[in-house]
């Protein structure tokens, strides 16, 4: 059965229809559009994931290379010391030999150049001529055992250097190889730190982060309660400092660390604000008990959301040089309120808690 329009229908009859092909049409389109627009914020959460066992892998070869280059030192300092045992040798066999030479041109004064024959057939008394060249041959037999030995101790120590040289050189190209591994690796980490630092700036200038990238970390710290927000770093721009740099006086301490470095919670505490845009570029603030607040700014990237509970020592973010900073570091502060100027010094307040920076 066909179905008929109502009259008050028929006039719309071929909009109804272009409606329909249209509706069709963008339902072929749609997903094709979807499909093709990148996924970026995967393509970032690899990036820092990247730059995190990059991290890894280069302080992994350091310690290998730091190894091989301690055990090269080792083997060197052997193959002097074999090299000196070695010349003391050789000028105990030169001496040796100094003094054979002596022995023999002593011989050829007293007769020595006379065949022993003719010796006895002319001496006055063969018997104190035959004690004398007994004398003469335990003389000689000692000179040569002792040559027979310096010899065979010469040769001995020549092996051994040969050896500990041969061990030197091989211990020599691991070690370059060691360093041109820990130099690849950390050209590598180079580049995806700057990768991840374009990745941040796009986010800090759009005024959104990403969210959460979840790490893997290493395992809880136990024990403490309190912990460096970084593990390695160099302290920098110090709490109350002036300078150009600053409208008013520096509100935290500074570490100077690498881009991506893990930054890690101060303490147990809940996370209260993630933020990305303004001065301090991308920025995590903590709620510890007491009351406290401690800041981690100029990030590269965040590893917890709004609202979520932290423990000592669990990375929350990655360090990087967002915002208003003049190269990477982690910008550090305690406040007694969530707003910006209510910082007390965060080095007394941590040394306070058993942390000494």
């Amino acid at each position: 059965m066909r179905h008929r329009l109502a009259p008050t229908l028929r006039p719309f009859a071929p909009l109804m229809t272009t409606l329909a092909v249209l509706s069709a049409l963008v339902a072929l389109v749609a997903p094709a559009v979807a499909s093709e627009a990148p996924d970026r914020s995967a393509e970032e959460a690899g990036t820092s994931a990247k730059v995190a066992r990059l991290y890894e892998e280069a302080a992994t070869a350091t310690q290998a290379y730091e190894k091989g280059r301690r055990a090269a030192d080792r083997q060197r300092a052997e193959a002097k010391r074999l090299g000196r045992l070695l010349e003391d040798q050789r000028r105990e066999v030169r001496m040796l030999r100094a003094d054979l030479g002596r022995i023999a041109r002593a011989q050829y004064r007293t007769g020595g150049g006379i065949p022993y024959t003719a010796q006895l057939l002319l001496a006055q008394n063969p018997d104190e001529l035959m004690r004398g060249q007994r004398a003469v041959w335990q003389a000689d037999l000692a000179v040569d055992n002792a040559i027979a030995k310096t010899r065979r101790a010469a040769l001995r120590l020549d092996a051994d250097e040969q050896k500990a040289k041969a061990a030197w050189h091989a211990l020599e190209k691991r070690t370059a190889g060691l360093a041109g591994l820990k130099r690849g690796i950390e050209k590598k980490l180079d580049e995806a730190r700057w990768t991840l630092q374009s990745e941040a700036d796009r986010q800090v200038t759009a005024g959104r982060c990403r969210g959460a990238v979840r790490l893997e970390e290493p395992p809880p710290i136990t024990g403490r309660k309190w912990v460096a927000p970084v593990e390695t770093y160099e302290l920098s721009a110090g709490f109350g400092g002036t300078g150009a740099r600053w409208a008013n006086r520096h509100t935290g301490q500074d570490f100077a660390v690498g881009i991506g470095a893990p930054v890690r919670a101060v303490g147990a505490g809940k996370v209260v604000r993630v933020k990305c845009g303004a001065g301090f570029g991308m920025e995590i603030l903590v709620r510890h008990k007491g009351g406290y607040y401690s800041q981690y700014a100029h990030l590269a990237a965040v590893t917890v959301d709004q609202g979520e509970r932290v423990r000592p020592g669990q990375w929350i973010g990655q360090a990087g040089t967002t915002g208003n900073s003049t190269g990477p570091h982690l910008h550090f502060e305690v406040r007694l309120t969530p707003q910006l100027g209510s910082g007390v010094d965060p080095v007394r307040w941590l040394a306070e808690r058993g942390v000494k920076l």
